[in-house]
């Protein structure tokens, strides 16, 4: 393995910005410090850029396998270590669904044969296996996946025995999917009756509701206080749902912690006229308000980290009428960007996006040596340039779908070096794929 010698970077981490050189040796963050020298290194000029911890992104659906004409892991993978994503947790409603560990462990193969990036994946929940959840090793797999709310497949877990039982009985973090189906069927009933089959996009977040949202969001809360459980709650979309999250007690003491995703910080409902069903997503992008909230809801701390929920659909699946339009698009390239995006429009610092990428994922998970720019941890970092602007165009993504929500937009910021577990997997546009990422390992 290649050692780097980074000049001069402006670090971010650990809330604070300092100016020093890292020296990247075996896969780990040998030295940080001044004028380090290290012979026969490769160098890196990165006087004026950002370096920051690689971002963790703890939900992303890589269709693989089973749903390879949207995505594979290679793809995917690829296309997140260009977005400085260094790191990713990958969900179980792939075909087969993940609800056996031979089936946990054929995907864990399969990375560790293509992902270009760190991996872990979830082990399913349904309401018949949780004899298979309750034998998921606690040092080497993420977290259960419980979809609270509509998924593919045996995944709708609304039998509430079983829900109990996971929440009961989870030998490590329980991951929610929380949106409630019995709402959301209602919804849906009452939308048919007054427009037939001529429903829109802009319905989205009404059948898909604030109250589908709250009401299972707080009966999971509910559940894990009852039992202790190691909760953490997926994609926030409203700001009814914030007062649900504590933030007057440290992360590392939290039982019940949440997630918001880069859509729902970017989006509302009056993108949807421009937009449509490329930001069709569950739950749904809802008011300016609810958007708003959510963003307090991150920079007060009662949303512990960000990330994509990464869902790619093919063009032509995405360009159907609403009702037939599948939820979810593809984001791992863009999420960062938007992220700095963000920060120079002065919503955000730096080190809070260096916090809820990465930092808190660490923590939330338990993540070994990784989420810090830190001697002795892995060496999974991203270097940007916050004034090298660029437009998202489809020649210029790496999804296997070919398409972003973020199509036609400019972007300020570039991410212009990732290197995961030591390795520099990409450099403006280019990649190296002959070395893959590290299956993660949690300090459980």
């Amino acid at each position: 393995m290649n050692t780097y010698l980074i000049k001069a970077a402006k670090i971010v981490n650990e809330g604070q910005q300092t100016v020093a050189d890292v020296l990247i040796k075996d896969g780990f963050i040998a030295k940080i410090g001044q004028n380090l020298s290290a012979p026969g290194a490769q160098e890196i000029n990165a006087e004026g850029q950002y370096l920051l911890p690689g971002m963790i992104d703890d939900q992303v659906h890589f269709r693989e396998p089973g749903l390879t004409h949207k995505a594979d892991i290679f793809t995917e993978s690829m296309a997140a270590v260009a977005g400085g994503i260094t790191s990713f947790m990958e969900m179980p409603n792939t075909v087969p669904n993940t609800l056996t560990q031979e089936l946990l462990a054929d995907k864990y193969e399969i990375a560790a044969q293509t992902s270009l990036a760190n991996y872990s994946f979830y082990m399913g929940a349904s309401n018949d296996n949780i004899e298979e959840v309750l034998k998921t090793d606690p040092k080497n797999v993420c977290g259960i996946k419980v979809f609270m709310g509509s998924s593919t497949g045996n995944m709708l877990v609304d039998n509430e025995k079983t829900l109990e039982h996971i929440f009961s009985k989870a030998p490590i973090l329980v991951a929610t999917h929380c949106e409630d189906e019995a709402t959301i069927r209602y919804n849906l009933a009452e939308f048919k009756a007054k427009y037939g089959d001529d429903l829109t996009i802009e319905m989205h977040p009404l059948i898909r509701s604030t109250e589908a949202c709250y009401k299972s969001s707080s009966l999971a809360v509910e559940l894990a206080k009852r039992y202790q459980t190691r909760l953490h709650i997926l994609h926030i979309s409203t700001a009814k749902e914030i007062a649900l999250f504590d933030n007057t007690i440290p992360l590392k003491d939290k039982k019940i912690t949440a997630e918001a995703c880069i859509h729902h910080l970017w989006f509302n409902d009056k993108d949807y006229a421009q937009k449509g069903n490329f930001i069709k997503w569950n739950p749904a992008v809802k008011t300016e308000a609810d958007q708003q909230g959510v963003l307090a809801g991150v920079l007060n701390d009662n949303i512990d980290v960000i990330a994509t929920d990464h869902a790619p659909h093919t063009l032509a699946e995405k360009q159907q009428a609403y009702a037939q339009a599948p939820s979810g698009g593809p984001l791992v390239q863009h999420a960062l960007p938007a992220l700095l995006e963000m920060h120079l429009q002065g919503k955000i610092s730096l080190e809070k996006i260096a916090e809820k990428t990465a930092h808190n994922l660490a923590i939330c998970f338990d993540i070994e040596k990784r989420g810090y720019i830190r001697e002795g941890y892995w060496a999974d970092l991203v270097l940007v340039d916050l004034n090298d602007p660029w437009k998202v165009t489809k020649l210029n993504n790496f999804y296997k779908c070919g398409w972003s929500p973020f199509d036609g937009d400019t972007f300020k910021a570039s991410i212009t070096h990732t290197f995961v577990s030591g390795n520099l997997a990409y450099v403006k546009g280019k990649f190296t794929t002959d070395q893959i990422g590290k299956r993660l390992t949690f300090t459980r």
